[in-house]
C-alpha cells in the first residue's frame, strides 16, 4: 500500500498557511516534510543565533506547527518531518516541546538530529578549497560564519523508527526528508539503491513546494485559481515509483510538463544526481500522466553514493547598499545610466571607491543582460545602484548620496520613496566537501506529556 507524504514549505518564508491548509485537505497524509534551508537562510540564522544563543533556526515552524495540532487532537495521524532546527536543532526542539507541553493534551514524541554542524572541523584540508573555483580556504578563514554538511535520511529513520512523530534537523539535504519518510515506512534498507532513487526523485519534485504544480511554470499565465495553488504530495509505493499529485477542488495543475520542469530544476549531470543517500540516474525516468492532477514517475536508477559530504559554507564578504529611483520620460534609459554614473563619480572625487558596483535601468532589459536586442523605447526606468566594499563607511556614504539625485539629476526624477537605503552585510557563499567519516550524526527522541 502506497504511504502519502506532502510537502508544506519549499523554503523560509514560503506561505505560512500551507502546512495547516495541505493537511486540511489532505486529512488521511502519512506524512508532512517542511524545507526551509537555503544557502542564505543559514547565514541570516547565525545573526540571529550571535545575538541570541537560544535562536538560530527558522521560528515560523513553531507558528506552523502550532496551527496543525487541532488536526492531531482530531485523531489525524500523520508524522513531521523538516530542518527547520537549521543552526540550531536543539533549541528548535526545546521551542516546539515548551508548545506541546502547553497545548496538546496527548503524549508525543519529538526526534532531534545534530551533527550537521561541522565549523569546528575546517581546517586546511584540500576537502575544504572551493568545488567551484578550487580557491583555497585558507583566504576566508578569519571570515567563517557557517559550515554545514547536507546530510541525509538514516538518522532521521533511526528518529521516526524509535517512535518520533515529529523530527528536527538541521541541513539536511531536501530531498532526504522524503528519502527517510519513505525509507521509515516501508523498512529498505540504504543499500536499496533503485528504491532510494525513486524517493530521492519525488524529494526532489515536491521539495520545492508550488513549483511542481505549476508555480513558476512557463504556462502560469494559464493555471487555475492560482490564489488557491496547492501544495504537493506523493503516494509513493514500495517498489520506489510513484504518483505527483495535488488535493481535490484547489488551483494550480499537475501535469507532465509541471512535473517535467521541475525535474530539470538544479539539476546538474543527470546521470548522476547526488544526493547523501544515494547517486541517482534521471536518464530513463518516464513521466506518464494517469488522469487529471496525477502524474506517475518512475524508471529512477541509484548507486552508492560517494564518500564525502558536500558542506555549505558562509563567510562574511563586506558590506553593500542599493539605492534606487525612478527616471521618466524621453531618454530614460540614457538619462537614468548617466544619472548613475554621475553618483558614482562623485564618490569617486571625494575618495570613496568600491569593490564592486553596479548600474541597472530595470525596465530597458538590465534584469536579464543581453537578453533584450537593441535599444529599449520605454518611457520609463528604475535607476538602480549597487555598491559592495569592505569599507563599512564607505558604504554608508554612498548611502547618503542618492537623494541628491532628485534636485542635481535629469528632468523626471523621483520616486524617492523609501528613504536612504541601509547598509547590508554581505556573506558569501563557499561549496566544499567533507569526509562522510569526519562527521558523528546523532538522534535522539523526547517523550512530551508521557
Amino acid at each position: 500500500m502506497s504511504v502519502k507524504i506532502g510537502n508544506g514549505q519549499g523554503f523560509w518564508g514560503d506561505c505560512i498557511s500551507a502546512p495547516e491548509r495541505l493537511v486540511g485537505q489532505v486529512p488521511d497524509l502519512d506524512y508532512l516534510t517542511l524545507e526551509y534551508l537555503a544557502e542564505v537562510s543559514l547565514s541570516i540564522m547565525a545573526i540571529h543565533k550571535e545575538k541570541n544563543p537560544d535562536l538560530g533556526y527558522a521560528r515560523d515552524f513553531i507558528e506552523s506547527l502550532k496551527s496543525l495540532l487541532p488536526f492531531w487532537e482530531k485523531g489525524q495521524k500523520f508524522k513531521i518531518i523538516t530542518n527547520a532546527g537549521g543552526l540550531n536543532p536543539k533549541a528548535c526542539a526545546r521551542a516546539c516541546i515548551e508548545l506541546l507541553e502547553d497545548s496538546l493534551k496527548r503524549p508525543v514524541t519529538v526526534g532531534v538530529v545534530v551533527g550537521d554542524d561541522i565549523l569546528h572541523l575546517i581546517d586546511s584540508s584540500s576537502h575544504f578549497d572551493n568545488l567551484d573555483t578550487g580557491d583555497h580556504f585558507d583566504s576566508i578563514h578569519d571570515q567563517l560564519v557557517t559550515a554545514n554538511a547536507y546530510i541525509g535520511a538514516e538518522p532521521i529513520v533511526k528518529a521516526l523508527n524509535a517512535g518520533a512523530e515529529i523530527v528536527i534537523a538541521g541541513r539536511v539535504a531536501d530531498p532526504s526528508l522524503t528519502v527517510a519518510a519513505s525509507a521509515a515506512h516501508f523498512g529498505w534498507s540504504f543499500d536499496d539503491y533503485d528504491r532510494l532513487a525513486g524517493a530521492t526523485v519525488a524529494g526532489h519534485l515536491i521539495e520545492c513546494g508550488t513549483q511542481v504544480t505549476g508555480g513558476i511554470s512557463t504556462d502560469w499565465l494559464s493555471l487555475p485559481d492560482v490564489a488557491n495553488i496547492s501544495f504537493p504530495y506523493v503516494e509513493m509505493e514500495e517498489d520506489g515509483t510513484f504518483v505527483v499529485t495535488k488535493a481535490p477542488k484547489t488551483g494550480g495543475r499537475v501535469d507532465e510538463m509541471t512535473v517535467k520542469e521541475q525535474l530539470l530544476y538544479e539539476l546538474g549531470d543527470p546521470g548522476s544526481y547526488l544526493s547523501p543517500d544515494v547517486t541517482v540516474s534521471f536518464n530513463d525516468i518516464t513521466v506518464q500522466e494517469e488522469k487529471e492532477n496525477r502524474v506517475r514517475v518512475s524508471g529512477a536508477r541509484g548507486r552508492t553514493p560517494s564518500d564525502t559530504f558536500k558542506v555549505s559554507v558562509s563567510y562574511r564578504d563586506g558590506f553593500k547598499a542599493e539605492g534606487t529611483l525612478v527616471v521618466w520620460g524621453d531618454k530614460a534609459d540614457e538619462k537614468a545610466r548617466k544619472a548613475g554614473e554621475m553618483i558614482l563619480e562623485r564618490l569617486k572625487l571625494s575618495g570613496c571607491t568600491y569593490d564592486e558596483t553596479l548600474i541597472e535601468c530595470l525596465g530597458m532589459g538590465d534584469a536579464v543582460p543581453g537578453l533584450v536586442k537593441g535599444d529599449c523605447e520605454a518611457i520609463e526606468s528604475v535607476l538602480r545602484i549597487v555598491v559592495k566594499d569592505p569599507d563599512k563607511d564607505a558604504v554608508e556614504r554612498f548611502t547618503k548620496e542618492i537623494a541628491s539625485l532628485v534636485a542635481c539629476g535629469p528632468p523626471g526624477t523621483t520616486g524617492y520613496t523609501t528613504g536612504r537605503p541601509p547598509v547590508r552585510e554581505v556573506f558569501g557563499f563557499w561549496p566544499c566537501l567533507v569526509p562522510k567519516g569526519d562527521l558523528e550524526i546523532l538522534s535522539d527522541v523526547i517523550e512530551v506529556n508521557k
